[in-house]
């Protein structure tokens, strides 16, 4: 692992899209950089929003590529390969059609689910056994309706459930960053609301 830990969210940029579904990665970033204390600034060689913090004694590279979500492993690939971080030094956190508002999981490794940002992170980055955060929003139902759902912002409910997913994720920083992730991985999971069946996939 090198001396940073790497956390990407992913999101597509502009004030057009801050409050949609797409987001919330860019929120659980948002998130971390307020607890911090610290601010987000734009690093061209990065193509991509930076933020460097200390996160329970851990020097943090916070990441929010600017370019929208169908590009963004560049931005993944170019902090990566800077920072020399592993696949163990490495978080990405994205919205996920298939959990529930309320409910975020964290995942070693597997496939990109769909999700054209990470679909797009796999092709710039080769080794994907990293940690993700898949950050419940719902499910239209359908597919067609998928684009517009992602791209819209969740009613006031959902917002709230998300947003409280958000903050117990950042409350388990403390075991990711110090490699306890299994133990990461069950009090988050403990914490946000039960995984129920949602209909359907075809994350945009």
């Amino acid at each position: 692992m090198s001396d940073h830990y790497v956390i990407v969210g992913l999101g597509n940029t502009g004030e057009k899209y801050a409050k949609t579904r797409h987001n919330a990665g860019f929120w659980f970033l948002d998130l971390l950089a307020d607890r911090s204390g610290v601010t987000f600034r734009s690093q061209s060689k990065f193509h991509a929003e930076v933020a460097k913090a200390s996160l329970n004694g851990k020097d943090c590279i916070l990441v929010k590529p600017a370019s929208f979500m169908n590009h963004c492993g560049q931005a993944v690939r170019a902090v990566v390969d800077y920072y020399k971080a592993s696949s163990d030094g490495l978080l990405i956190a994205y919205d996920e059609l298939d959990l529930p508002p309320g409910v975020a999981r964290l995942k070693q490794g597997g496939g990109h689910g769909g999700h054209n940002g990470m679909r797009d992170v796999f092709s710039h980055v080769h080794d994907h056994d990293f940690l993700r955060l898949r950050i419940g929003i719902g499910h239209p139902g359908f597919k067609d309706a998928v684009t517009g759902y992602v791209l819209s912002r969740p009613a006031r409910d959902q917002e709230l459930q998300i947003r409280s997913a958000l903050s117990d994720a950042a409350d388990v920083m403390v075991d990711v960053l110090a490699g306890e992730i299994s133990r990461a991985m069950k009090d988050l999971h403990t914490a946000t609301a039960p995984q129920d069946s949602v209909p359907g996939r075809g994350n945009t």
